[in-house]
């Protein structure tokens, strides 16, 4: 989380850079991690998961030694960026271990349109999904009108753009994450690479909070294999306006007011 969802938090705030040169993509990811507030502890949920109809629990690991062992295997933390584009919208990371879907994206989650008529408040939230594995993706999840005679029927429907079905249409070979890396390597290209000067803005914003956890001592939330994560993350959810963090579909997040920027709505939203 403190890496690589970061990373990708970073990529999706920032502004748009002077050039694609690895120095003016850093100094823009930059930017965005130093207008971060460091992670407060009580916006932090942490889980480990335990045993279910599906199998065993952590602690029932044959590699877990420490029976006791409170290693967390579930975060969802919610970061919030002070500056004028984004201030008031919670971004929220989430990263686990034996839940119900096996995979990395991103989410940005809309707002509906204010003055909706009442028949259609209650619709699905639209939402932008880039999907980095298993399977590279971006699509819609979108309102769209039910075929048919009535005019007030609306339903969630998805508009996919599917990399590898593109890839295979052009006859073309998606490279795997580390090929490219490792060309970048040697054509001395950093743009995918973090700077020191990142890091360190990553750990000022993950570190008090990983100090309080440690003092404090808490045991990590429990929750089932296969499931979506402890109930607590949920609750955590439903303190910024959501039903839940991740995919399915959501309901429009409400409106809210964090504690450290008074007054101020949010435009969006992103996991």
């Amino acid at each position: 989380m403190q890496n690589h969802l970061l990373q990708m938090m970073a990529l999706v705030a920032m502004e748009q850079p002077l050039s694609l040169s690895a120095e003016h993509i850093r100094t823009e990811k930059l930017k965005v991690l130093q207008a971060i507030a460091p992670l407060a502890a009580d916006d932090v949920v942490l889980g480990q998961y335990s045993r279910s109809q599906v199998g065993c629990g952590y602690l029932e690991e044959p590699s877990v030694r420490n029976k006791a062992s409170c290693t967390e295997t579930f975060a969802a933390a919610v970061l919030h960026i002070d500056n004028p584009r984004w201030a008031g919208v919670p971004f929220v990371l989430k990263a686990a271990q034996a839940v119900t879907e096996n995979k990395v994206e991103l989410r940005i989650q809309f707002h509906g349109v204010p003055g909706a008529v009442a028949t259609l408040r209650s619709c699905e939230a639209n939402e932008l999904v880039v999907r980095v594995q298993p399977e590279e993706a971006i699509y819609w999840k979108v309102q769209s009108k039910v075929p048919g005679l009535r005019s007030d029927q609306v339903e969630q429907v998805r508009m996919d753009l599917l990399y590898s079905r593109l890839a295979r249409k052009l006859e073309r070979k998606l490279p795997q994450a580390y090929e490219r890396l490792l060309l970048e390597v040697i054509a001395n290209d950093h743009s995918h690479f973090v700077s020191p000067e990142e890091q360190l803005e990553a750990w000022r914003i993950f570190t008090p909070a990983l100090h309080h956890l440690r003092d404090a001592k808490l045991p990590p939330h429990r929750y089932p294999v296969g499931s979506r994560g402890p109930a607590a993350a949920d609750q955590l959810a439903k303190r910024y306006g959501m039903r839940k963090f991740g995919g399915g579909l959501t309901p429009y997040v409400m409106p809210f007011k964090p504690s450290h920027t008074p007054g101020v709505v949010p435009a969006s939203r992103w996991s």
